[in-house]
């Protein structure tokens, strides 16, 4: 869930202040519940029937479905991917380190980590570098912002300007991420948990929908006090930008590192969860090993489909692309995509489960109804913003 906050998501988050103050606030904790029961289904999924998500489409709906929604996910793996390599090689640039080098050390480093660790081995280092993102609470703690004008602003929702609707979608598309759904469920099933394991999953799941909202929140109030006060309405250009929203309160020096451990932990351990999913994914859907537990000799295409995507993706962003830019618009696509994604997780969760762990009854009414109206405003939203 800490991968949930990736790099795309802290700049999407951070646009939303800048441009638009508080107004984008609110839907951040609307989000929470809305996160919870898309990847409790995911954990439910994994848990009980011991497969991976395209395995499952694959079983229960044919190898057609099964390729279409793993082409949304590779769609989505390469524009996140691309995303939270940009995000580190900004941080690089803050700090005078050409973006080849940062690009060549993050390789390097992902490469070593995933071929000589297991699966623990990679999750407890994920973990770590994520907890970076903390540092963005304290930020938001020390802005002192003004209580009264956040909640005059997250009421203030203007929902017939197309631009507002754009960064919305953005938002939704920045929490409900296609790859996501596939990660948590093939995590799980790497992991071997079992039923028994399913209520603590859910409080695990829980706890990092919360969290990983509140670190959106805290990004949004920061650029919201600072940038979206001073210049209404301005939009960010850089990674730089957003850099300067927090030195006014704890210093040029300190606000540069506290920044950048954040957005290094929010964009590398989105890196490993992509890379990863990507991988595990086109072997449960092609028939190879694809597991951390395999040795690199005995799953050449796992480690090898892992290893090409990083590459690939250093070199895209080595040749030069706008951040804030492509960050949001990524974010955007991930909305776009929810009505296939999320319609393939319901109807597994209510033909792949046995009787005791299937949707049904009241609650599977009220999680349709959820990811349909999550789906559809993030097509709606997306669609008049982008043609609007």
């Amino acid at each position: 869930m800490l991968a949930d906050t990736d790099a795309g998501s802290i700049i999407t988050a951070a646009q939303s202040g800048a441009q638009w103050g508080y107004r984008l606030l609110l839907l951040q904790a609307v989000l929470i519940p809305i996160l919870y029961i898309v990847q409790e289904l995911t954990v439910r999924l994994g848990i009980v029937t011991g497969e991976g998500h395209a395995r499952g489409i694959r079983k229960h709906f044919g190898p057609i479905w099964a390729w279409i929604s793993v082409s949304t996910l590779l769609l989505a793996c390469v524009g996140a991917l691309v995303t939270e390599l940009s995000g580190v090689a900004g941080v690089g640039m803050l700090v005078g380190i050409p973006v080849w080098e940062s690009m060549a050390i993050v390789v390097g480093g992902l490469v070593f980590m995933a071929y000589t660790g297991s699966y623990q081995t990679v999750e407890r280092i994920a973990l770590a570098v994520g907890l970076f993102e903390l540092v963005f609470l304290v930020v938001a703690w020390q802005a002192h912002p003004d209580i009264g004008a956040m909640a005059v602003g997250a009421v203030s929702i203007p929902f017939s300007d197309p631009k507002y609707l754009y960064l919305a979608a953005a938002n939704v598309g920045a929490v409900i991420m296609p790859w996501m759904v596939f990660y948590q469920q093939s995590a799980v099933v790497e992991k071997g948990l079992t039923a028994e394991d399913l209520p603590a999953a859910r409080w695990d799941t829980a706890m990092g929908a919360v969290v990983t909202q509140i670190i959106m929140a805290a990004v949004l109030v920061v650029t919201a006090a600072t940038i979206g006060n001073a210049h209404k309405g301005q939009s960010l250009d850089t990674v730089q930008q957003i850099a300067q929203a927090i030195t006014p309160f704890v210093g040029e020096h300190t606000g540069t590192l506290m920044f950048a451990l954040g957005m290094i932990g929010a964009a590398l351990i989105a890196t490993i969860v992509v890379t990863l999913t990507a991988a595990r994914t086109l072997g449960e859907i092609l028939g190879f090993k694809h597991s951390l537990a395999y040795h690199p000799r005995e799953a050449p295409w796992f480690y090898g489909v892992y290893t090409v995507a990083l590459v690939l993706g250093a070199i895209l962003v080595a040749s030069g692309v706008d951040l804030v830019e492509l960050s949001v618009g990524v974010q955007v696509m991930n909305a776009l995509l929810l009505p296939i994604v999320l319609g393939f997780l319901f109807m597994l969760a209510r033909r792949a489960l046995p009787a005791p762990y299937r949707l049904s009854g009241c609650y599977s009414w009220i999680v349709g109804i959820t990811i349909a109206v999550t789906a559809g405003f993030g097509l709606f939203a997306g669609l008049w913003g982008i043609f609007t």
